[in-house]
């Protein structure tokens, strides 16, 4: 499934753990339903592309990474693989990777996950873009459910290697409720590299 991508010049990719609201996202910011969403970990198996048919771009929803619900430990390996060989295939083509974290749950995952032998997926997902010389944008999700909203966001950012405060990492850092409807900072951050990438024709998909 992952081979059959549209002939699409530029795209954004969407990649994140299970669950963490990466498909009611994509809703959001295409006003499309057709992304299947639910409460069962790793609903999405194979990429979803939403694309426009007189423009050369689309939106990527990745599947999920990390546990999911019925999925044996062999395919939630290979899940993964064909996530990185994707991104790295289409690197010259992606303007950004846009990371999707939970804003409530992200970093004690990432801090059990962290040890000697184990980089989480998540820090190694957002150095694996910025390797490949993808601008990567954190969208933390579900806000709308962190009492400590400046703590937290900082130290996501001291957990992916970035100086607090996250006020001055805003083309990285999105605190979002894509549930709410509330995306704007991801949007701020979108059209930043999209005019960094000299693509302002874009604008319009993130405004």
């Amino acid at each position: 499934m992952f081979e059959e991508r549209p002939n699409r010049g530029a795209e954004v990719v969407f990649v994140g753990r299970s669950n963490v609201g990466k498909s009611t996202l994509m809703r959001e910011l295409t006003g499309h339903d057709r992304f299947t969403t639910g409460k069962k970990p790793g609903v999405t198996r194979e990429p979803n592309h939403f694309d426009w048919a007189s423009e050369d771009f689309m939106f990527t929803d990745l599947p999920g990474f990390g546990f999911m619900s019925g999925v044996d430990e062999r395919r939630r390996e290979q899940i993964k693989t064909d996530i990185v060989r994707y991104v790295e295939d289409n690197a010259d083509r992606i303007l950004a990777g846009v990371l999707v974290v939970d804003g409530k749950s992200a970093v004690e995952i990432i801090d059990r996950h962290t040890n000697d032998e184990e980089i989480p997926h998540d820090v190694e997902m957002f150095y694996f873009l910025e390797e490949l010389g993808i601008p990567a944008v954190v969208a933390v999700n579900k806000m709308d459910k962190v009492d400590d909203r400046d703590e937290r966001l900082n130290e996501l950012c001291d957990r992916l290697g970035l100086y607090p405060p996250w006020q001055q990492w805003t083309e990285t850092i999105a605190p979002i409720s894509a549930k709410r409807g509330n995306v704007e900072a991801l949007k701020e951050a979108l059209r930043h590299h999209f005019h960094e990438a000299k693509r302002d024709d874009l604008l319009k998909f993130v405004t």
